[in-house]
């Protein structure tokens, strides 16, 4: 939040500002996902962008990362959040990203 604050290419940003409905598989029913943020950017070139992202740990990402039953269970609803999301995002023309660890500390250096 600090990032988008700061940065003078973040145009705007906003917490939790779209609810997508989605059917989740392991309540077998449909609800409402909230992904955690929508930032407006000019890229490089001044381009506008629009990203809806979600911030989620690794080993709720990746299924070979998933070790405990408790994180497999979240990446089979994740996987249909994600889904909803990129439908949704195609149908107003944004780009749906997932955030890791990885990228959320990554420094811009090589080590």
């Amino acid at each position: 939040m600090m990032f988008c604050d700061t940065n003078p290419s973040v145009l705007s940003w906003a917490s939790e500002p779209v609810k997508i409905p989605y059917f989740n598989p392991v309540k077998n029913k449909q609800t409402i996902y909230v992904p955690d943020f929508l930032i407006e950017y000019l890229d490089k070139n001044k381009h506008n962008h629009k990203e809806l992202i979600e911030i989620k740990p690794r080993n709720q990402t990746l299924l070979e990362k998933t070790r405990s039953q408790r994180n497999k269970v979240a990446w089979v609803i994740n996987q249909a959040k994600w889904e909803a999301a990129e439908s949704w995002c195609k149908q107003y023309g944004i780009l749906f990203r997932i955030l890791g660890e990885n990228e959320l500390f990554h420094t811009g250096r090589s080590k």
